[in-house]
Parts: structure tokens; sequence; C-alpha cells
């Protein structure tokens, strides 16, 4: 009976999110994602191009920036985007800071896809236990988000070409605000992800080695797979699925599919945990079952917890509260890697 409540629970959630989206064209726009390269004219053509770029170790480096501008007022961090976008709001970029009692751990925490707020509570639980907390806005969402919209298309879209380059701004502004932390001095840096978060999340710690932990909710490896079966994401398939095949789709997005990446995940200086959901309508379970069968195939030891709850419910008790206490546990543990160990002894 319980369980019953809680799925209907998550398909209201889930409904509620629906009044915001519809469906609209599918879009190549190989121009926004590759600019050096010949527009693309088919999803072929596009899709040769997310080959290269998947091959490529460069693909989600920094520039060289003389003047990265950074600027901290209190407890907002703000700094330009190293990719620039038409959307004026877009290009700089915000996060929060709720400092923790020590000056060592950091955490860097990117929020699910369509965010209206800051967690809070999250921020001021891992404050306490001597954690800086980063709340970082991904593109278009909070102080970045496009006027007169409440609806962060631009994010994740049937515009195949828009949502390379979002997902490749993500992860670079979560890069540069590392090259921020590592100046104050912060020693153990970490980065969480919810949902469309945790892609961004488990891309940074992937092409980052300054990252040490990485805390994926809610997670999957391929993001073609997930929009074309999710629950939150039925508008996009919508667009696509007249169109192209999901075959195209996964070779278009291949540079932001996670289990591309997993070797980089799999280096034994990171370590890995991943929160699901085992009646996730959103991010479907065997997805993520594959992409951790990934993982530990390319020889990573992920710490897995799996709760009895859907994607939205997964904030209620008490699955939030055993999700916290994992967490806590996880980020404070330390971690030795058979280098470091060697060096000390």
């Amino acid at each position: 009976m319980y369980h019953r409540c809680l799925d209907r629970w998550d398909e209201q959630r889930a409904a509620r999110g629906d009044a915001l989206k519809a469906p609209s064209e599918m879009v190549l726009d190989s121009k926004l994602s590759f600019p050096k390269a010949a527009k693309a004219k088919t999803i072929d053509e596009l899709s040769d191009l997310s080959d290269l770029a998947s091959k490529d170790p460069a693909f989600f480096d920094l520039p060289h920036e003389v003047d990265p501008g950074f600027d901290r007022a209190g407890e907002w961090l703000t700094f330009p985007s190293s990719l620039q976008t038409e959307t004026e709001a877009n290009n700089t970029v915000w996060s929060k800071i709720t400092e923790g009692r020590e000056r060592d751990q950091a955490l860097i925490v990117f929020h699910h896809w369509n965010a209206t707020k800051r967690n809070r509570q999250l921020a001021s639980f891992f404050a306490k236990q001597g954690i800086t907390v980063f709340e970082i806005a991904m593109p278009y969402h909070f102080e970045r988000r496009r006027h007169g919209t409440n609806h962060a298309s631009h994010m994740l879209s049937p515009n195949i070409g828009q949502t390379l380059l979002s997902v490749r701004q993500a992860v670079l502004d979560g890069r540069k605000l590392i090259r921020w932390i590592e100046a104050e001095g912060y020693r153990d840096i970490a980065v969480l992800g919810m949902s469309l978060g945790s892609w961004v999340a488990g891309l940074v710690a992937a092409n980052d080695t300054a990252v040490s932990k990485t805390a994926l909710f809610l997670t999957a490896g391929s993001l073609a797979d997930m929009v074309w079966t999710g629950r939150a994401t039925g508008h996009i398939r919508a667009s696509l699925d007249p169109v192209i095949k999901i075959g195209d789709l996964r070779r278009a997005w291949r540079p932001i599919n996670l289990e591309n990446y997993v070797t980089k995940l799999a280096r034994p200086d990171l370590s890995i945990q991943v929160v699901l959901g085992k009646r996730d309508t959103v991010v479907l379970p065997d997805l993520s079952g594959q992409f951790i069968d990934a993982l530990i195939d390319a020889g990573a030891s992920p710490n897995v917890l799996k709760l009895n709850c859907g994607h939205y419910s997964l904030t209620l008790p008490p699955y939030i509260v055993r999700t916290g206490l994992k967490v806590r546990k996880f980020l404070k543990q330390r971690h030795f890697t058979y280098a470091a160990i060697a060096q000390r002894d």
C-alpha cells in the first residue's frame, strides 16, 4: 500500500512538470557544438563529428585564460563561463558557498534538470560535517535562466547540438570552479550530481583528476537512452521519434555518454558512490544497472545504494535520511591510492 502511494506521488510530481514541456522540432544545430567544423546537414554528419569529439581527450579541457574573472561577494562566487552563448545571463556562472568548519574538504553540487531553487538543507547538512559546499548553477538555471522562461529547455532538448553544447558548458564550468577551490587551499574535492546533474558530475570527475570522490544520484550511462525511455522526457522523444532512431541519438550524444568514460572513472584515486531508486520511472533501473556493470567491468568498485523509491520520492523520509547518512560516511572516509600508500610508507 505504501509503495503504491509512493508511485502515485512520483507520478503526480512528474505530471506537474509536463505542463511546462511541449514537443518541438528536432534541430541539429551542429555549429553550436562544433563551431570549427562544416555545418552538418544530416544526423549522420553530426554523429560523425560527435564520434571524433568522443575520442578527443581535449573535448572537456578548459581553455587558457589570462584572467579567469572570479569574484567572491559573501556567500556568492561568480565567474564568466568558458563557453559563451547568445543568452547573456547564461554566460555568468553563479555558485552559492556554504562554509564548513574546516578548510580542507569541498563538495560541488550539480542540481537536477529544471531545479527552481538550491538545496539549502543538503548544503547545511554537509557543512555541519565540516565540508564546504558549492552549489553551482548549471546552464540556463537559476540566475542563468533565459528571460521569461521557467523551463530549462536549452539544457536538454530535441536540439541535438544545443544539448551537446550545454552539457559541455556545464562540465567546463565545474572544472573552472575546481581551479578556484584548489587555489583556496582545499585538498579533498568531491562532486555530487542529481539526475541530469549526475551526468555532469560524472563527466567532471572523469575528466578532472583533482576530484577524489563523486556521488551520483539517480544516474545511468547513456543520456540518449534516458531521454528515450524516461517519464520526464517524453516530449523530447515525441519530437525525435518521427525523424531519427535511438541509435542515431546515441551516436550524436556519444561525447556526453558516461559509459564512454568508465575507464577514466575507474582510476584508482577516485571513489564512486551511486544512489538509485528501484521504482524510478525517469532514469530506469535497467539503465542504471548497465552503467554500474560497465563501471565494474572497467575495474571500478562503486559503492551502490539501491532504495525502494522513485525518482522524486528519493527526497522523502526515510530514503533521504538513509541517503544523507550514506553519503556523509562516503565523503568523510579517507581514500588511499596504492601510490599514496607507497609514498607514505
